[in-house]
């Protein structure tokens, strides 16, 4: 299988045809060998449009969800970005390619030791990794430019809003276990404007400021 051709045609086909423009996004899905964030047999449907297992109960983002995230944080490049959920660690190596530090923080951590060897093995550096209850954020390091969640949660945790800069942006899906609306919050002046994307279907978020996990 040629895996280049197969990304091309993902960024092309599935993102820049449904709207994706920030051409550094589309410039870094080309660049992160997908398949390599996928197992076995399924390295050959790494480039196909739709969301894949990676494990746990856990998946790798559709695609295009990937790079309209992505795009919604509207990155200039100096930014540091926390990441919750970190997965199989796909979403932060495109991140990783867009911003000068990001902090991903995943709760099972077979999936975070998976990861972050991957990431180191491709280079990245500038990521950091840490098993943890992602809605608590990752206050050490707080506070951030943006913050990316990739599961899905009934409200924006506070903990996360609390560590999101004055002028940031938190890209999140919201509502229930079974279907959300990706969101974009922006603080102004500390409080919430949000603006809604499109609908979405991801994982629930569970943790202390999310979903229970005897949802």
């Amino acid at each position: 299988m040629n895996y280049e051709l197969s990304r091309k045609a993902m960024v092309d086909l599935q993102c820049r045809a449904r709207g994706v423009r920030e051409e550094r996004v589309l410039a870094a899905l080309l660049k992160v060998p997908r398949h390599e964030f996928v197992q076995g047999a399924l390295k050959e449907r790494a480039y196909d449009d739709y969301p894949l297992p990676v494990g746990e109960g856990q998946t790798i983002s559709q695609p295009y969800m990937v790079a309209l995230m992505t795009e919604a944080l509207d990155l200039g490049g100096g930014e540091r970005v926390l990441e919750v959920g970190t997965g199989s660690g796909y979403q932060t190596a495109v991140l990783a390619e867009l911003v000068k530090g990001v902090f991903s923080v995943e709760r099972i951590e077979l999936l975070a030791k998976q990861a972050r060897a991957l990431l180191d093995r491709l280079g990245y550096a500038h990521v950091l990794v840490k098993v943890g209850d992602g809605t608590l954020g990752w206050k050490e390091y707080s506070p951030f430019d943006r913050i990316l969640v990739t599961a899905g949660s009934p409200n924006v945790p506070p903990s996360l809003f609390e560590q999101l800069k004055e002028g940031g942006k938190l890209v999140i899906p919201l509502g229930d276990t079974h279907s959300q609306v990706l969101t974009l919050v922006e603080k102004r002046n500390g409080k919430e404007v949000r603006n809604s994307l499109c609908g979405c279907t991801f994982v629930p978020l569970i943790g202390k400021q999310g979903w229970s996990p005897e949802r």
